[in-house]
């Protein structure tokens, strides 16, 4: 039996642009996870650990994690062929990784039709992009990044890690 050729699924016969119809799809428990890095320059890496990782702003993680909560709740707003989706559970985890690294972890579970990929990834960035708002005035050189799915369980196949 042959192998059948990965197709991108948002994309209609004519070659338009169009939301997958996932109408036959069993309704089956989803998860996924993301990660996102942020990366600070070792004397801002310094001061937030000093300061527990407040900011002028507040409390940076805290912050971010409700950011990043909301985002998941709102990523079909965001990103044009989203279905939305009930969110059963969202949870992200922000630690330290070495001296001068964060990472931002998001794993976001459903019942439905659809997966969580979409909406773990937008929790995780926008969980970075906070942090990199409530760190900001400390410094411009601070980076997010990579961006990456680390598992996803349900549908049609699992990957990575299994959240």
């Amino acid at each position: 039996m042959a192998k059948r050729k990965p197709a991108l699924t948002h994309i209609d016969p004519a070659g338009r642009p169009a939301m997958v119809d996932v109408s036959e799809k069993a309704t089956t428990a989803r998860a996924a996870s993301a990660e996102c890095r942020v990366r600070f320059p070792a004397d801002v890496a310094a001061q937030l650990r000093a300061s527990g990782l407040r900011s002028a702003k507040g409390a940076i993680v805290d912050t971010a994690v409700i950011a990043g909560t909301m985002a998941v709740k709102r990523t079909s707003d965001l990103i044009p062929f989203c279905h939305p989706l009930p969110i059963d559970g969202c949870r992200i985890a922000i630690d330290w990784v070495g001296e001068r690294e964060l990472a931002i972890a998001c794993t976001v579970r459903t019942t439905h039709r659809t997966g969580v990929e979409m909406e773990a990834l937008t929790g995780a960035t926008v969980a970075a992009l906070t942090v990199y708002d409530m760190c900001k005035a400390l410094s411009h050189r601070i980076v997010i990044g990579p961006a990456k799915l680390t598992g996803k369980r349900g549908g049609k196949r699992d990957v990575g890690q299994a959240p």
